[in-house]
């Protein structure tokens, strides 16, 4: 004599149910995966991978890297760099790259 189960739907509803629970896990493991990932690279030079040191350029806050010496710039530290009044070549580059970056926004 078999017994039988009280639904019929019932191994399909407990499969969907552990499909919805491993896919919550798998979401909740990659936002994890990424999260940590974003955090190794806090304060690292996107092109050596030093630590990157805070250090004032022209009374501006730049990041720099002590090993491949490259400076790199947060948002709007382009335009505090080009405020001053001095015409030198430093001052026309970042004029260049803040135009460019300008126009590339606009675009998007």
């Amino acid at each position: 004599m078999a017994i039988e189960k009280p639904s019929k739907n019932e191994d399909e509803y407990f499969a969907r149910e552990d499909a919805a629970r491993l896919a919550k896990l798998r979401e909740q493991e990659r936002l994890e995966r990424a999260e940590h990932e974003r955090h190794s690279h806090y304060m690292r030079c996107p092109k050596c991978g030093a630590t990157l040191h805070t250090e004032a350029l022209r009374h501006v806050q730049v990041d720099r890297c002590p090993d491949c010496h490259g400076i790199w710039l947060d948002h709007e530290e382009i335009e505090g760099l080009t405020r001053h009044e001095d015409t030198g070549m430093l001052h026309r580059i970042l004029g260049d790259v803040l135009a460019t970056l300008k126009r590339h926004q606009a675009r998007s």
